[in-house]
């Protein structure tokens, strides 16, 4: 058994959560498989509230766990170092979103969605959260929005 426990917790600290970097194909798989849409718009090597969000709540445990089986993630990044620079398409599909979701250009910002896109909640700069606690907070919300 503590075998089985260990594989376990050694594969989740391998695992990730899969973010998509096209809003509409998250939109299709969301309607297909009936699941809610995060978005987090962010500047990857430049914001550090960003960095730390990633770090700190979307690569814990509880929000892997459940983001792999609930939700469908959604990735608009702006990274500013020519290193990292995005496609032409990419920046636009990115720029395209930002304009509908995050005309105010914050950063960190996380948006929860249904799958035609009506937004249920929001979280503005990097929630004090425990990644635990982020996962309740959209638990709560998917509950309430049934």
């Amino acid at each position: 058994m503590k075998l089985l426990s260990a594989l376990l917790f050694t594969s989740l600290l391998f695992t990730s959560a899969s973010w998509e970097t096209n809003f509409k194909d998250a939109e299709i798989e969301a309607s297909k498989n009936n699941k809610l849409i995060l978005v987090n718009f962010s500047g990857s090597d430049w914001c550090l509230p960003c960095i730390r969000l990633k770090k700190d709540i979307f690569e814990s445990e509880s929000f892997i766990t459940y983001a792999s089986e609930n939700l469908i993630l959604v990735n608009a990044d702006f990274p500013r170092q020519n290193k990292h620079k995005l496609s032409a398409d990419q920046k636009k599909m990115n720029e395209t979103l930002a304009d509908k979701y995050n005309p105010e250009g914050k950063f960190p910002y996380t948006i929860l969605l249904t799958a035609d896109g009506k937004i249920l909640k929001q979280w503005d700069g990097f929630p004090d959260l425990s990644g635990k606690q982020f996962v309740d907070e959209i638990k709560q919300t998917a509950d309430a929005n049934r």
